[in-house]
């Protein structure tokens, strides 16, 4: 691969078919993996949506159909590894649902969570985050610079940093999937070191793709290289690993973190 550093880990991706608003079948399941595979992605988080709208999908259902996308990939000789995880909506006894195995963590290490806010509103996660903590397991928070309380208020995710989260945002939010306001916000976050993992957030083959190089290009245009490698690839693969990544702030890129229009202090 030409960027040279390990290749891609995709953390959120919505590669099972069926079971959220992702793939819709098999076939779309195989060719969004054979898309991934070209952009130079070799290992695959699947996550459907857990919780909320998707009370229904177990745990079960997900490592089975996990793989059975293994298998079928294999067979078509798509160079992928698949494991299970989820996209988890905040709710109430949500850490219990954890321990009892069906909400799943993130390659089902029981170490890292994947937590979906509603789009539309922040909800305070600190007391959620402290009650992952106490089972020995770290919030992984999906694509912040997406929600609009966030973008209303982006000090908060200074504080949820601190607080010990790990930020995810979405590879197409860097180059202006989501419009201009999410792409200033999710460069802010770059320029201010409160990034741990880039991921695609894809959903299909037509609408939000597995793409990740050119979200890897920005990356290095924006702050280099070796932090590219570290959101991409090098954290993403130590949450397939079950690793430790390192939380809290990055450094802050010189001279990049200034200018983002709208951004308001929190009060």
């Amino acid at each position: 691969m030409s960027n040279s550093c390990p290749a891609f880990v995709d953390i959120h991706c919505h590669l099972l078919p069926g079971l959220d608003d992702g793939a819709s079948d098999w076939d779309e399941a195989l060719a969004m993996a054979r898309l991934a595979q070209s952009e130079g992605t070799r290992t695959v988080i699947v996550t459907p949506h857990q919780l909320g709208n998707y009370g229904g999908n177990r745990g079960q259902t997900i490592r089975d159909q996990s793989a059975q996308l293994q298998e079928l990939l294999d067979t078509h000789g798509v160079d992928l590894t698949i494991l299970p995880g989820a996209d988890v909506r905040i709710e109430p006894d949500l850490v219990a649902k954890i321990r009892s195995g069906d909400v799943l963590t993130l390659a089902d290490q029981r170490r890292y969570v994947l937590l979906e806010l509603p789009h539309e509103v922040y909800l305070p996660l600190e007391r959620l985050l402290a009650e992952l903590a106490a089972a020995g397991i770290v919030g992984i928070l999906s694509h912040p610079e997406r929600n609009q309380g966030l973008l209303g208020q982006p000090g908060i995710v200074d504080r949820l940093v601190d607080a010990g989260c790990l930020m995810q945002i979405t590879a197409g939010s860097l180059v202006g999937t989501f419009g201009p306001q999410v792409q200033s916000f999710a460069e802010r976050l770059v320029a201010q070191g409160l990034v741990h993992f880039v991921a695609s957030d894809a959903h299909g083959v037509r609408a939000r793709r597995p793409l990740m190089q050119r979200a890897f290009q920005r990356l290095v245009d924006l702050a280099g290289r070796q932090n590219a490698c570290l959101w991409c690839a090098t954290n993403p693969g130590c949450v397939a690993a079950g690793k430790s990544v390192a939380r809290g702030r990055g450094r802050p890129i010189p001279g990049k973190s200034r200018g983002w229009f709208g951004w308001r202090k929190a009060g």
